[in-house]
């Protein structure tokens, strides 16, 4: 039994009660309490589905770190950012689906066989498991074979098929990217790009040192943008009037999240360590991470009810009584229809109110990081922008970043910006 304490919406809310209380912008709500009662309603909406996810391009994006002795600032920055990256992402029209895998090189603890290289997570658009795996990683060693990296990506991974979707490989390192005589970086990003993989590289080091142009020969062998970003500088958190907000907001989100299954207790488990392990990096992070989490590239289909109903193809009445939610155990199969729906009409109204304080947040870091400006390159503006001119040549859009604030300073100065601990300033 799978108890949601949270979950206390009355399991008897009607249709025509949520179109007074939230209209018609809830789509999902309103046709998942009434599908039931149409002829045919599954049929037309396993049709509408279908041509739905013909027209939503995907992206794939395989990140690859180097996890050797000296970059822990790396790890940390990746922990932080993730959520930056895929909130940037989700205000693509149209929305991509975006799934992500982990790949970590140049870390003794791995098989020397395999090159000291691991496929951490593969493909997945679960992106609380790539949280878990990124705040699970530990440097060790090592030895970094950067053309292994780029070939285990492309040969191991289960890239989505066809020239319409985005694949992406970001590898990121600090050392000599020639170190492997068994697989040269040229010929893996070359091999890469015959597949239609593009490969951008992140070098943490002095862009005028003796190892950066080999860097940028990965990218370019591989029709990727390159970067280098300085290691003597920290990731910056900025704090802003927003962040407590948000971090309530987060809260409350999981509130409307009805775990189901097998996964049950550790998807909402998960969700909840997540969100722990970005408010312990900082505000700003968990104030990220809220933003992210209010997105449709935010999904949990595998333990949560609300988003599995997405699904066309998923039937409510297929879960076993058992593996529901124990306070909807007791329910008629139209009062779950329901409660799933009135679930679905509160989450969509808290994201509502998540986006629209994200917007206003996202000005003010805008006219944060104007006054802060800095020469050097960010790990999560290094990966956006590439991601973005990639996406949009693939013919997404992306609005123009918001500028002026739209609220009055605040009367106590936000807190100054601050590295985020254990991390090194602008991306390593």
């Amino acid at each position: 039994m799978h108890r949601n304490p949270r979950n206390d919406l009355n399991p008897r809310l009607s249709v025509a009660t949520l179109g007074v209380a939230v209209g018609g912008a809830v789509t999902v709500a309103v046709s998942l309490a009434v599908a039931p009662a149409v002829a045919g309603g599954d049929a037309c909406r396993a049709a509408a589905a279908a041509e739905a996810a013909s027209c939503q391009p995907t992206v794939d994006l395989a990140i690859c770190l180097d996890t050797s002795g000296s970059m822990q600032g790396l790890i940390d920055t990746a922990r932080a950012r993730i959520w930056d990256v895929v909130s940037d992402l989700a205000t693509a029209q149209p929305v991509p689906k975006l799934r992500v895998a982990l790949i970590t090189f140049g870390n003794d603890g791995h098989r020397a066989e395999n090159g000291w290289t691991s496929v951490d997570s593969a493909f997945t658009d679960d992106l609380d498991t790539i949280s878990m795996k990124l705040f699970a990683l530990a440097t060790n060693g090592g030895t970094e074979f950067v053309g292994r990296a780029v070939d285990t990506a492309t040969r191991t991974l289960d890239w989505t098929p066809g020239d319409k979707s985005l694949k992406l490989i970001v590898i990121a390192g600090n050392e000599s990217a020639d170190q492997d005589a068994e697989v040269r970086y040229g010929d893996a990003s070359r091999r890469a790009i015959e597949k239609g993989i593009m490969v951008n590289s992140i070098y943490c080091g002095d862009p005028a040192d003796a190892l950066a142009p080999a860097w940028r020969e990965v990218a370019k062998l591989a029709d990727g943008h390159y970067a280098a970003i300085n290691q003597a500088e920290g990731a910056v958190a900025i704090s802003t009037p927003f962040d407590d907000r948000l971090a309530a907001l987060s809260s409350t989100l999981n509130e409307t999240y009805l775990p189901y299954g097998a996964q049950a207790e550790w998807g909402a488990a998960n969700q909840t360590r997540q969100d722990g392990n970005a408010s312990g990096m900082s505000t700003a992070v968990a104030a990220q991470r809220c933003g992210a989490k209010a997105s449709s590239l935010y999904n949990n289909r595998g333990w949560d009810l609300v988003d599995a109903c997405k699904d066309a193809s998923f039937k409510l009445e297929s879960v076993k009584k058992d593996e529901l939610p124990e306070a909807m155990q007791s329910m008629t199969p139209d009062e779950r229809t329901a409660h799933v729906a009135a679930m679905a009409a509160r989450r969509a109204e808290i994201q509502k109110q998540v986006q629209e304080i994200g917007l206003e947040r996202e000005k003010f870091l805008n006219a944060e990081r104007a006054r802060l400006a800095s020469e050097s390159p960010r790990f999560e503006h290094v990966i956006r922008d590439a991601v973005r001119a990639q996406a949009t040549a693939k013919g997404m859009n992306f609005p123009a970043p918001a500028t002026a604030p739209a609220i009055a300073a605040p009367t106590e100065p936000a807190a100054p910006a601050a590295p985020l601990a254990g991390s090194i300033k602008d991306g390593c």
